[in-house]
């Protein structure tokens, strides 16, 4: 079993940088892809920025340059970087483990953390 912590959400002004924080704890699988998605009201959560086991990342073309995935050496704790925060940015933000093992497939999330951009 996961179970995943986000931190690091608030408010900020427009141009500003915030950091997140997901944290891990429980069974902790090597091969995984840990991914930061973000929901606005009345929206589909949508995918953000994404990163394998091997450190592949991916992001959405609206944070591309703007944000960046990490993770600790051990894999327990995934970060996002976000800098020139832009309002169109405020949302929702979860944390994802998504895991293939046996075949089967493995979701599991945060609780969420709340990021606002506004002057």
């Amino acid at each position: 079993q996961v179970q995943l912590v986000e931190s690091g959400g608030s408010l900020v002004q427009p141009g500003g940088s915030l950091r997140l924080a997901c944290a891990a704890s429980g069974i902790i699988f090597h091969n995984h892809v840990m991914g930061w998605y973000r929901q606005a009201p009345g929206k589909q959560r949508e995918l953000v920025a994404s990163i394998a086991s091997g450190g592949t990342t991916n992001y959405a073309d609206s944070v591309k340059g703007r944000f960046t995935i990490s993770r600790d050496n051990a894999k327990t704790t995934g970060y996002l970087q976000m800098n020139s925060l832009k309002p169109e940015d405020t949302a929702v933000y979860y944390c994802n483990y998504h895991i293939v093992m046996g075949g089967l497939v493995s979701d599991y999330w945060g609780q969420g953390t709340q990021v606002t951009v506004s002057s």
